[in-house]
């Protein structure tokens, strides 16, 4: 599989390790109210889709940056590769 990093171009899938769901980025607020329950589902819940899925990847044999790829579970087809500080920046603004 081919991963098109941002800034590198086209690289093989076996310079990334995968690291789960990309919604991992929001980590839920530790002092809320409801923290313990919210916490609970943060760590140890987890979606298993079928179809198009954002995921963290994180290039270690390379420059070593954090990658958010959108892919289909299915096929494997790929069909978004975004750096995931500039996920993260934009879901802080959107807030």
């Amino acid at each position: 599989m081919i991963i098109h990093h941002p800034l590198l171009g086209p690289r093989d899938a076996a310079e990334f390790v995968y690291l789960g769901d990309a919604s991992l980025i929001e980590r839920p607020d530790g002092l809320a109210e409801n923290a313990e329950d919210t916490m609970y589902e943060y760590v140890y819940l987890r979606d298993n889709p079928a179809g198009l899925h954002r995921e963290l990847w994180y290039h270690e044999q390379g420059d070593r940056s954090w990658l958010v790829v959108t892919r289909n579970t299915v096929t494997h087809e790929i069909t978004a590769v975004e750096l995931a500080r500039d996920v993260a920046c934009d879901k802080g603004r959107s807030k």
